[in-house]
C-alpha cells in the first residue's frame, strides 16, 4: 500500500510539473504579444517580420549549415539585416541572395564581413550587446523595445525604430561608452521621418 502511495504522489507531481509548464507557457506567451503590441510596428508588425526571419533561416540551413551559423538576421519593417563573418566573398553573396529570395524583403542590409570568426570577439560581442541593452533599457529617455542589436568584431550594428533624433542619438552614446566597441553603424529609422 506505501508503494502504491509513493506512484500516486509521483504522478501527482509530474501532472503539476507539467501543468505549471503549460501556465509558463500561456504565461509567456501573453507576455511577447503584450511586449509585440507595445512595439512601434505593432503585433502584426512584429509578428511578419518573424515569419521573415524564419523563412531567411531556413531558407540559409537548407543551402549550407555554415551559413546558417555564421550569419546574424535581424528582421524590422521588412528590412533585413545580415551581420557576422564568413570565410569567402561568395558566402557573403549567398548570404544576400537567400535574403532577397524571401517574401516580404523589402531590404537587405549587408553587414556581414570576409574574415575569420575569433573565438574570443564571441564572447566580447556578446558582453557588448548585453552592456548595450542594460543601459538603453534603463535609460526612461530610450523606448529599448524598438531596437534590436548585433555585434560582430566589437562593432555594434543597430537597427529599429527611435522616437526622435534625440532618443537615436543617446543610443549611439551608450554604444559608444562602452568598453572595446570599435565603432557603431546605425540602421535605426526616426519615427518622425518618412519610412525609407
Amino acid at each position: 500500500m506505501r508503494r502504491y502511495g509513493i506512484l500516486v504522489y509521483a504522478a501527482v507531481l509530474v501532472a503539476a510539473m507539467q501543468l505549471s509548464g503549460c501556465v509558463g507557457m500561456v504565461i509567456g506567451g501573453a507576455a511577447t504579444a503584450g511586449v509585440a503590441a507595445y512595439q512601434e510596428r505593432g503585433i502584426k508588425g512584429v509578428a511578419q517580420d518573424t515569419a521573415t526571419a524564419t523563412k531567411v533561416r531556413a531558407n540559409m540551413l537548407d543551402a549550407n549549415d555554415e551559413l546558417f551559423r555564421d550569419v546574424g538576421i535581424e528582421v524590422y519593417e521588412g528590412r533585413v539585416l545580415l551581420t557576422g563573418r564568413v570565410p569567402t566573398e561568395e558566402r557573403r553573396a549567398e548570404a544576400v541572395k537567400i535574403a532577397w529570395g524571401v517574401s516580404d524583403v523589402k531590404d537587405v542590409i549587408n553587414e556581414v564581413l570576409v574574415s575569420e570568426n575569433p573565438l574570443s570577439d564571441i564572447a566580447n560581442d556578446s558582453w557588448i550587446t548585453t552592456q548595450l541593452k542594460s543601459k538603453m533599457t534603463f535609460d526612461k529617455d530610450i523606448l529599448a523595445i524598438n531596437y534590436s542589436i548585433e555585434t560582430v568584431g566589437a562593432v555594434i550594428y543597430l537597427i529599429g525604430i527611435a522616437q526622435d533624433d534625440a532618443e537615436l542619438q543617446r543610443v549611439i552614446n551608450h554604444a559608444r561608452g562602452i568598453k572595446y566597441v570599435k565603432r557603431v553603424v546605425s540602421h535605426v529609422r526616426v519615427k518622425s521621418a518618412a519610412a525609407s
